[in-house]
């Protein structure tokens, strides 16, 4: 066994187009889709105004994914919003995208996607009522541990699933869709009759319809994961605007069928009060087959954690590699080259946070915290637009689409707290203020080296991982 700096191992290229597409549709078609068009309409109050949100959204990530793909041919390195300010506005602000991905964004979004998922593979027993909190919790913990279990153990297993279940979900789909437009062909719509009725009631203040694109943009969250993978994927040049340009216009326009089917089939009134709106739409269009539904949606989510895991543990790794975590998390498994040490350190903060959480307050702080990071992001692509032209990319987008996106992105961290500020929000702030205490003495004066050297190497030698090579 050779330890830590004697050894290298590589991360494989093992993403192929479909596989990337895979990791982008599989991501964004999740838990979201099932869960949070429910929490859309209670913000902005109409089913027309819900419409729209929806369609705004699509469009923002279509938009924003297009600049991330310009700086992802820039910058072709794994780790998303952490690498690009790192390489752009240095070390000690990429502190603080590195923080708050691994203690916030990542484990936050795991957590939502499991608690979802258990919600959805329980509603057939407890049809017409919510789970118990602590059972719901119980199958969300046991989901995590499986999808982690499995990434930690074979990288093209765990693809394989990504790739399986994006067809199922898709199914799930396109049953929603196909009975929706049934319904509708027998004349029995029952909330989109015509225009003013559908836009009755419509919110139109800022923090309304803030967090009603905070709910929406959940279900599109994954349009950014591919960029945390690039150094896995083949051709990334080729590969990563084409899994782009075909995953996220089919996911929005899916998206879009899949809510008129459930207006078609469910009054308003019906839809915010259902605790799982895809188990009272297959309860009504279905009818003893409802159940189905609950399958194809915990299934759906099952996907997403999967692909949620792939992107965080590199993530992760990726942050330790810089120096930015304990070594040992930069670290791949010798026989099976997955980053294990990353993922299981994944794994033990996404059940921490999911001891206190609920789901629609962590998508809330999770819009929050992610959106302020994808500003500053887009800000230092202008940057380069601007000051480096000359560096080589393959993907060039026009300079006002990241800055509508920028402009989207301010007003998306700024709506929630100007017409009703909450003090979660300042203490989401705070604690990722406060990664500054841990930054100045262990990052930047590297104090108590000695103690983490013995660490990592017992860490090392226990989980049987290397060095990764970041030289792909």
């Amino acid at each position: 066994m050779k330890l830590a700096g004697t050894e290298k191992l590589n991360l494989r290229r093992e993403l192929g187009l479909f596989s990337a597409v895979s990791m982008v549709a599989g991501i964004m078609i999740g838990s979201g889709i099932f869960m949070s068009p429910q929490f859309v309409l209670v913000y902005v109050g109409s089913s027309g105004a819900s419409l729209v949100i929806w369609a705004v959204c699509g469009i923002v990530c279509l938009c924003a994914a297009f600049s991330y793909a310009e700086m992802g041919t820039i910058i072709k390195e794994s780790g998303g919003n952490y690498v690009y300010i790192l390489r752009i506005y240095g070390p000690c602000p990429a502190f603080f995208v590195a923080f708050t991905i691994l203690f916030v964004t990542k484990p936050f979004g795991i957590t939502a996607i499991a608690l979802s998922l258990a919600k959805y593979a329980l509603a057939p027993f407890y049809p017409g009522c919510t789970p118990p909190t602590l059972v719901i919790k119980c199958i969300a913990a046991s989901c995590i541990l499986v999808v982690a279990t499995v990434n930690v153990l074979n990288v093209r297993f765990a693809l394989v699933i990504q790739r399986f279940f994006l067809v199922a979900k898709l199914v799930g789909l396109m049953v929603i869709v196909i009975g929706g437009i049934v319904t509708l062909a027998q004349g029995n719509c029952v909330s989109l009759n015509n225009v003013e009725s559908a836009f009755a009631g419509t919110k139109l203040n800022i923090s309304p319809v803030g967090m009603a694109l905070y709910q929406c943009l959940w279900s599109y969250s994954g349009w950014v994961n591919l960029n945390c993978v690039i150094e896995e994927v083949k051709r990334p040049e080729v590969n990563l605007p084409r899994a782009l340009m075909i995953a996220i216009p089919m996911v929005t326009i899916l998206y879009l069928l899949v809510n008129i089917s459930y207006l078609i089939v469910m009054t308003p009134t019906e839809m915010t009060s259902s605790s799982a709106v895809a188990v009272t739409w297959g309860n009504k269009v279905l009818g003893g087959w409802g159940w189905v539904m609950s399958v194809a949606a915990a299934l759906s989510s099952f996907g997403s954690l999967n692909g949620s895991f792939f992107s965080g543990g590199r993530v992760c790794y990726v942050t330790a590699r810089e120096g930015h975590m304990p070594d040992i998390l930069a670290m791949a498994h010798m026989k099976r080259l997955t980053p294990s040490p990353a993922l299981i350190f994944t794994t033990i903060i996404s059940l921490i946070v999911l001891i206190p959480g609920d789901f629609q307050g962590i998508i809330n702080f999770f819009s929050f915290t992610a959106w302020f990071f994808y500003g500053v992001t887009l800000s230092g692509l202008l940057y380069l637009k601007i000051k480096k032209p000359e560096l080589p990319r393959a993907v060039t987008v026009p300079i006002i689409i990241p800055i509508l996106v920028l402009l989207a992105a301010v007003f998306l961290v700024l709506a929630p707290i100007i017409d009703d500020p909450q003090i979660e929000y300042l203490y989401v702030t705070l604690f990722i203020l406060s990664s500054i205490v841990i930054y100045i003495p262990f990052i930047h004066f590297k104090l108590f080296p000695g103690v983490l050297n013995k660490l990592t190497i017992f860490l090392q030698l226990f989980l049987e991982v290397a060095p990764i090579d970041k030289n792909l």
